[in-house]
């Protein structure tokens, strides 16, 4: 079981420090978002989130550590060209000596296609471009000249120098089948989330639809997709990110948070300590539920969106050496 750590809206230095003591907790993967302007649930945006270029991030958090494997959760494939993404994710590799990933999807929030100008076609089209990319990426990395004839991507004799030292491990975002359906022929990793890609927002009557059963629904769909492209789709691995990581010194607390959670995505209070999007309870309960998704999930990691260090230290010290 791998244990991960999300960065999101920081200051350089305070990046450098949470990656730092990440790396000396013990967490073993630290991930950072790719947003131009970031949304909570209902298009609810965060005027003071700091919009610094993801791939910087992940080489500051490359730099601060010595260890943990670094990417994104995750880019957006329509942010860049793929012959950029593959020649940064290259450069974040060779920076490392071998420790950066690429995390990618199809790019969700409507908001910042809306302001920009970014051309934002629709879902179908999006994931299209996201199949291809991967497909040339992963030629960029591994072929001395690329050649490639897509509907969306043409390459002709693309060359990219140096490779990197190893094949960079792919992560893939979402929760849509048709993303499931790119991860099952591209991915190593799959961070299943609720389905946000054909609304282009975080609606919370679809994230409530993201419960326990509906999560392990998603992990067979995307094994037996697998299966169907030839791959063994036990090898692929499970994510989960938690959005709500919350530690309470006692159950009434920890019914009480839930009790609350659940009137905003309108299913029962009960529910809310399964649910994918958040893990609440004393450290015996929190590390009780990891056991369980691992268990009945198939997880093999799961990422803590946390940015205090003292959440971090209780979670490495209270939590995870008491998952089994």
């Amino acid at each position: 079981m791998e244990f991960g750590v999300q960065i999101g809206s920081a200051e350089f230095s305070e990046i450098k420090e949470l990656a730092a003591a990440a790396e000396r907790l013990g967490f073993g993967v630290i991930m950072t978002p790719d947003h131009i302007v970031y949304e909570g649930p209902e298009k609810q945006v965060d005027a003071g989130w700091l919009s610094y270029d993801a791939m910087v991030r992940a080489a500051i958090m490359l730099e601060a550590t010595k260890r943990v494997q670094v990417g994104h959760l995750v880019l957006c494939n329509l942010f860049r060209h793929p012959a950029i993404t593959a020649q940064s994710i290259t450069s974040l590799d060779r920076l490392s000596g071998g420790r950066a990933f690429c995390g990618i999807g199809t790019g969700w929030t409507a908001t910042e296609f809306a302001m920009t100008g970014i051309p934002y076609p629709d879902m179908p089209t999006r994931l299209e471009m996201l199949d291809e990319a991967l497909t040339v990426m992963k030629m960029l990395w591994s072929q001395e000249r690329t050649t490639f004839a897509g509907k969306h991507y043409q390459l002709k004799d693309a060359m990219l120098h140096p490779k990197p030292t190893r094949m960079p491990p792919i992560l893939l975002g979402g929760g849509g089948k048709g993303l499931l359906r790119v991860a099952a022929k591209h991915a190593d990793v799959v961070n299943i989330i609720a389905e946000v890609g054909a609304n282009g927002y975080i609606s919370t009557a679809e994230a409530g639809k993201l419960t326990d059963e509906a999560f392990r629904s998603k992990v067979q769909f995307l094994r037996d997709e697998a299966k169907r492209h030839g791959r063994d789709g036990n090898a692929i691995r499970i994510s989960n990110v938690t959005f709500t990581t919350m530690l309470t010194d006692s159950v009434e607390h920890a019914q009480g948070v839930c009790k609350a959670m659940a009137g905003m995505f309108n299913i029962p209070a009960e529910a809310v300590p399964k649910t994918p999007l958040a893990l609440i309870g004393t450290p015996p309960d929190v590390a009780a539920e990891i056991s369980r998704r691992k268990r009945e999930w198939g997880l093999d990691q799961i990422v803590f969106s946390a940015r205090e260090p003292a959440l971090l230290e209780r979670l490495a010290k209270e939590v995870i050496p008491q998952v089994k």
